[in-house]
């Protein structure tokens, strides 16, 4: 419920969460009286599920597939780069996920906290159009899948369409029905994987090794692991969203524990999938024509032993691609809250209304060239996450230790910081990340140096100056500021 309702919106969103449950909470903090007792096991197998559902999807295939297809990789450097990539991304959105039940406080709000009032809506405002982003592409692969599985009979428009009033409904609603639905939506995609391994592993290629030699095998080894570091780090901006409900007793390192490991299983178990059928294109005629029309299509291929069943299969994982897109879908409403203080009184349930029609009408409208374009930009978008993290974990560990959190001051502009330290560091990681991307827009002069196709090493050429910079700039801040 909203606390002293300002609006006609709020105080409806007040009235349909009486009556049939729908959550009218935003950005407003959930205070300690809400979040009392002790969680139980269940709580934390809850946390666990949330991100394996999340991350258990369809969608997930595409990094798999792109290290053997694009950069070349042998089935073992493929799975060996993707699982300590995974563990490196997986970890910062672990971190970032246990401020949840300590604070009350979503994500973006904690970032208040770190990065000031003023420069955190930036943040917010990223991470809506990182989230629309992601939005539109999951519901074109759904799209993809659903076409590929009637023969192309059926417009993608209809799996988008589909997948969109799916996510809708549950983001919408809110906590009450995200819970449950997070909590189980990975139980029938799990054996429908498993059905896929029967069907596609005798025709992966685990003998080949990796192309190239020298430097150049270097730098494409080492964009492939910062792509799938990328993908998990994502969830960063989000993952504390989830637990504000959960009691603040919740053991931190249990939290951090379950959300990793929720993520790191969920994507490794698809990516490892991906990884094993990319290596069969170059053996599998068939697979290789199917590939060329899309990702949908390559999928109801590697399922064409089963027949009818096979499709079956592929629509069971058309609705799971739903999991995936839920939780960002919920977390845009809450950022749309956080630009301006009109915004917040404007609920939720409508901004995640809004933002779903926006990515269903620009799938719709684009879903024959809008995936490699959005695929290219969510990419320099997603760099700034792993700024702010680190901009936060300096904050935590340096200069909180001894001043503590006053979460409940989560509104008040002058207990929060100015944010000067944090946006001068964040923009200095950015010049750390101009200099060491390489994307088919722009490669960085160091990215450069590093074999014949160069080597995305943005992340941490950004993290490394964010994190010399950020000390001293806050030092000086606290000491003049006081804030």
């Amino acid at each position: 419920m909203i606390t002293d309702p300002r609006s006609r919106l709020e105080k409806l969103a007040n009235r349909l969460d009486e009556l049939i449950g729908v959550e009218a909470r935003g950005i407003q903090q959930v205070p300690e009286s809400m979040r009392s007792g002790k969680p139980t096991a269940k709580d934390y197998f809850w946390m666990w599920s949330i991100w394996f559902s999340a991350n258990c999807t369809a969608v997930q295939f595409t990094a798999g597939i792109l290290g053997p297809f694009t950069y070349g990789l042998g089935f073992t450097d493929a799975v060996i780069l993707c699982t300590f990539g995974t563990i490196t991304g997986s970890m910062f959105s672990a971190y970032m996920s246990t401020f949840g039940a300590l604070s009350g406080n979503r994500t973006m709000v904690v970032a208040r906290f770190t990065m000031g009032y003023w420069p955190s809506k930036l943040l917010a405002l990223f991470n809506i159009v990182i989230n629309i982003g992601y939005g539109l592409i999951d519901c074109i692969v759904g799209g993809q899948i659903l076409s590929a599985v009637s023969g192309g009979s059926l417009s993608p428009i209809v799996g988008i369409v589909v997948t969109a009033l799916i996510t809708w409904l549950v983001s919408t609603f809110g906590i009450k029905l995200f819970h449950p639905y997070q909590g189980y939506a990975w139980v029938p995609q799990v054996p429908i994987i498993f059905i896929l391994i029967g069907c596609a592993s005798p025709r992966f290629d685990t003998m080949t090794p990796s192309q190239g030699a020298g430097a150049t095998a270097v730098g494409d080894r080492l964009t492939y692991f910062f792509l799938t570091a990328s993908v998990p780090l994502g969830w960063a901006s989000q993952s504390a969203d989830f637990y504000v409900y959960s009691p603040k007793s919740s053991n931190r390192y249990l939290v951090f524990l379950m959300t990793f490991l929720g993520l790191f299983v969920g994507k490794v178990m698809i990516e490892f999938l991906g990884i094993g059928i990319a290596t069969g294109l170059a053996h599998n005629a068939n697979w290789a024509t199917a590939f060329d029309i899309s990702l949908g299509a390559l999928l109801v291929e590697a399922f064409s032993p089963l027949g009818t069943f096979g499709h079956f299969c592929c629509v069971v994982l058309t609705l799971g691609i739903c999991a995936n897109i839920v939780p960002a879908t919920y977390a845009t409403g809450l950022s749309f809250q956080l630009l301006d203080s009109k915004a917040e009184r404007i609920p939720r349930l409508f901004w995640c209304t809004l933002a779903v029609i926006i990515y269903a009408v620009c799938a719709i409208a684009g879903y024959r060239y809008l995936l490699s374009i959005f695929n290219n930009m969510l990419v320099l978008i997603a760099y700034w996450i792993a700024l702010y993290v680190v901009i936060t974990l300096q904050e935590h560990v340096l200069f909180r230790r001894e001043r503590g959190w006053k979460w409940d001051q989560w509104d008040n502009k002058k207990y929060l910081p100015l944010g000067v330290a944090a946006s001068a560091a964040f923009c200095i990681g950015w010049v750390g990340i101009v200099l060491g991307m390489d994307q088919t827009y722009f490669v960085g002069p160091i990215a450069k140096l590093i074999g014949e196709n160069g080597a995305d090493i943005g992340i941490p050429c950004g993290i490394l100056l964010t994190a010399t910079t950020f000390p001293p700039f806050r030092y000086l801040e606290l000491k003049y500021f006081k804030r």
